[in-house]
């Protein structure tokens, strides 16, 4: 069975429920989300979409780790998790670094010096949330744990229905993820005279986040 004949034979009371559960996990505030917020008040509503962005393409990066089966492997690694999990801290540490040290005016110029309305920027915020996501073992144990309460052998093999269900999954989280740092990206526009501060704000999230994610 194909990966798109397989989703008309999910019936359809399991498709929803997955769906709408999903859907209230994204909406609920948690790492990806207060990333994108922080990076919108950084770089304005592109740049907190874009975030968003890479956020859903660090998440269809772990359910492909989790269809493949590598994921059971590094969650049955504990040195391999805790790796991932000082990498993500140090990563996070310094985009708070980075943020506290802005100026009240400047713009996000994210990794290579460009302004932030340029393309540089842009990838840039793309592949910040794409890394932060990647570094956190957090969605590896998230997606073996929650994923396969939807799937069903009879169905047919299961690494199919775990990449199905999962690009539904980082799909709407993406949308959702995407929305949350375009408003916050709105409320920067509308405070614009108080940069400073809504960068040093935008610095202690991101410190926040790596504490969380390396004490947690």
């Amino acid at each position: 069975m194909s990966l798109l004949s397989f989703l008309p034979a999910i019936p359809a009371q399991s498709l929803w429920l997955f769906t709408l559960s999903g859907v209230v996990l994204n909406l609920t505030p948690g790492a990806d989300v207060m990333f994108a917020t922080a990076s919108g008040i950084r770089g304005g509503p592109r740049i907190g979409a874009l975030a968003g962005l890479g956020v859903g393409a660090g998440a269809l990066w772990h359910v492909t780790l989790a269809a493949a089966g590598i994921s059971a492997l590094l969650a049955a690694e504990p040195a391999a998790l805790m790796a991932l999990r000082w990498g993500g801290g140090a990563y996070l540490l310094f985009l708070a670094w980075k943020s506290w040290a802005a100026g009240p005016d400047a713009p996000d110029t994210g990794e290579n010096g460009t302004g932030g309305k340029g393309v540089g920027s842009g990838m840039a915020a793309f592949r910040r949330g794409a890394l932060t996501n990647i570094l956190n073992p957090k969605p590896i144990l998230f997606i073996l744990a929650f994923l396969p309460q939807f799937t069903d052998p009879a169905l047919g093999p299961v690494w199919q229905q775990i990449v199905v269900l999962g690009a539904i999954f980082a799909l709407t989280g993406t949308l959702i993820t995407m929305g949350y740092g375009a408003l916050a990206g709105l409320v920067r526009q509308r405070l614009a005279r108080r940069m400073r501060g809504l960068n040093r704000l935008a610095a202690l999230v991101f410190a926040g986040l790596a504490l969380r994610l390396v004490w947690d």
